[in-house]
């Protein structure tokens, strides 16, 4: 009996031995480099994937960790738009394709999938990648500067991770109004950090503007109730270390936490979250402290006990960026 194999363990399986050949020293630095430059602004015209080095460092080093947020993202929002599957999808600033695989391990079946890129070796190497899962097969890689120029035809998905922080202002407005123009849903993840979150932040506002819902992580499309300065919306995904991260990152932990932040928005119909837990919970004898956004635009802390029967037993499970109550949660 054949047991399916999931998208997460098929792209482990590809990019197990992608660095076969490559001295760990090369590998190290162009990770160094790739993690500076995620974590800074890089100018439009700078592709940050230069040549296959860099790419398969790439490749092996960030594609899990897109991977679990962006699969994070795209079920928070598959709850909120229950019944609904993307037809078709386009990937802006794609790179090595791993949005395009957590699509795939969040909605069953093939779909016309286009990939969107300036750098052609992460493209190449993406297609390489691709050839693995079924629903990829035929995913079209296309080379495209990601700015002002930037066209997409109309799809019923675009995502954009990772991509914002590598734009100019006047860039990043360009592509969320692109995406909008262009789908009836648009997901983006940012890093997990404050100039992350005031990306996404932006781009929020901008979707919201051209007549999108969101339908995640926020329980409301009104104005996030974050005072400006004061903190920032983030969640997090577990991921599976390889031996690049324990080399270049050193410890001995088998994960690390992916922090990232996110919107996911849509023209269709929603039922996001009652609220959304916003913090790591705390769970305390007999009680479990959660931290909330709320539909009516407030931030509360919440006190589950066991009192509260099977609601309590579900607080002892939820987890960081969870809808709250659960969906599937009895009152």
């Amino acid at each position: 009996m054949n047991v399916p194999v999931s998208p997460a363990e098929t792209l482990r399986t590809a990019l197990a031995g992608l660095l076969d050949g490559l001295p760990p020293r090369q590998a190290a630095g162009a990770v160094e480099r790739l993690i500076a430059n995620y974590r800074g602004a890089t100018p439009t015209d700078a592709p940050i994937l230069r040549d296959r080095a860099d790419v398969a460092a790439y490749a092996a080093y960030r594609m899990p960790a897109t991977f679990e947020a962006v699969r994070a993202a795209l079920e928070a929002f598959a709850d909120a738009v229950p019944g609904w599957t993307p037809g078709s999808h386009v990937d802006v600033g794609g790179g090595t394709g791993a949005a395009t695989w957590a699509v795939s391990a969040t909605w069953d079946g093939a779909r016309p999938v286009t990939v969107l890129d300036w750098a052609e070796p992460a493209l190449a190497l993406g297609r390489e990648i691709a050839a693995a899962n079924p629903a990829l097969r035929d995913t079209r890689w296309q080379r495209s500067r990601i700015g002002a120029a930037l066209t997409i035809e109309s799809t019923d998905l675009v995502t954009v991770s990772y991509v914002l922080g590598e734009l100019t202002e006047a860039d990043r407005a360009s592509v969320v109004d692109a995406a909008a123009s262009a789908a009836q849903a648009v997901v983006i993840i940012e890093p997990g950090t404050p100039d992350g979150y005031a990306r996404v932040l932006a781009a929020r506002d901008r979707l919201v503007a051209a007549g999108f819902h969101v339908a995640a992580p926020c329980p409301h499309s009104a104005a996030c109730p974050i005072a400006p300065g004061t903190d920032w919306c983030h969640f997090s995904a577990r991921v599976s270390r390889s031996s690049l991260h324990r080399q270049v990152k050193g410890g001995s932990l088998a994960y690390e936490d992916e922090k990232f932040s996110y919107v996911a928005a849509t023209r269709l119909p929603v039922t996001p979250a009652p609220s959304r837990v916003v913090r790591r919970p705390q769970i305390r004898k007999g009680q479990v402290l959660l931290d909330l956004c709320e539909a009516d635009e407030q931030l509360r802390r919440t006190t589950v006990t066991k009192r509260h029967g099977d609601l309590y037993k579900a607080a002892r499970d939820v987890d960081w960026g969870d809808a709250w109550p659960p969906y599937d949660a009895e009152d």
